[in-house]
C-alpha cells in the first residue's frame, strides 16, 4: 500500500474523495513529537491550493493520471473543443474544466489534459500566451516613464491591464495563470 513515502511533486493523489496533486512537501520530524509530512495540494477539479499535514507512514490512495497532448480548435455552445494530437479525435471541454485560463485560449495552442481513465481530471495550459492587442485607448508620447496601466482587448476577447505605453496591434506575451502582462513581445 502506498503511503507518505511515496509522496513527489506532481502525484496525483486522492484526499477527500478529490484528485490532488503535490506542489511540494517536507518530512517534518520535530524532537520528541510524532514525525508528518507537511504538503502544498493543489485540486486538479477547481484548482484551489491548500497546505495540508499527513502522519508520517500514513496509507494514501495513488491516482494514475495519463497526460496527453490535445491542439485547441474552437469554442462553440457544447463548450471548448480540442484535437488529439495522436489519433486526431475530438473532444468538447466544459469551462469549469479549463478554469480562468479559458479567456487565453487561442486557436492552435497546444495544452495537456489530464484523464484518469475516461474522465478528464484537470487541463493545464501553457504558462504564457502570446496575443494581439486589438483594442485599447492610445499611448501617449512620455507614458513609458509611468508605472499605471489601462485595460486592453486581446484576440481571444479576455481583457488584461497592460502599461501605458501598448497600443492597438502590439503583441503581449499574458500570464495564463493569472491573468497578468508580462512583457510586449517584439515582432
Amino acid at each position: 500500500m502506498p503511503s507518505t513515502s511515496d509522496f513527489r511533486p506532481g502525484l496525483v493523489i486522492k484526499y477527500n474523495n478529490e484528485p490532488w496533486t503535490i506542489i511540494e512537501f517536507q518530512h517534518v520530524n520535530p524532537g520528541n513529537w510524532r514525525a508528518f509530512v507537511r504538503t502544498k495540494l493543489k485540486n486538479l477539479k477547481s484548482g484551489k491550493v491548500i497546505e495540508n499535514r499527513f502522519r508520517a507512514g500514513e496509507a494514501i490512495d495513488i491516482i494514475r493520471i495519463e497526460r496527453r497532448q490535445f491542439q485547441y480548435l474552437y469554442h462553440d455552445a457544447t463548450g471548448y473543443v480540442f484535437m488529439d494530437q495522436e489519433n486526431y479525435e475530438q473532444m468538447s471541454v466544459q469551462k469549469e474544466q479549463i478554469g480562468d485560463g479559458a479567456d487565453f485560449l487561442k486557436d492552435g495552442i497546444v495544452v495537456d489534459i489530464l484523464m484518469n481513465g475516461n474522465e478528464i481530471t484537470g487541463v493545464e495550459l501553457p504558462i504564457t500566451v502570446e496575443l494581439a492587442v486589438v483594442e485599447t485607448v492610445p499611448g501617449v508620447k512620455g507614458d513609458s516613464a509611468n508605472p499605471g496601466t489601462k485595460p486592453a482587448k486581446v484576440e481571444t476577447g479576455a481583457m488584461v491591464n497592460v502599461p501605458l505605453f501598448i497600443n492597438e496591434g502590439d503583441l503581449v506575451k499574458i500570464d495564463t495563470r493569472t491573468g497578468d502582462y508580462i512583457e510586449r513581445v517584439k515582432a
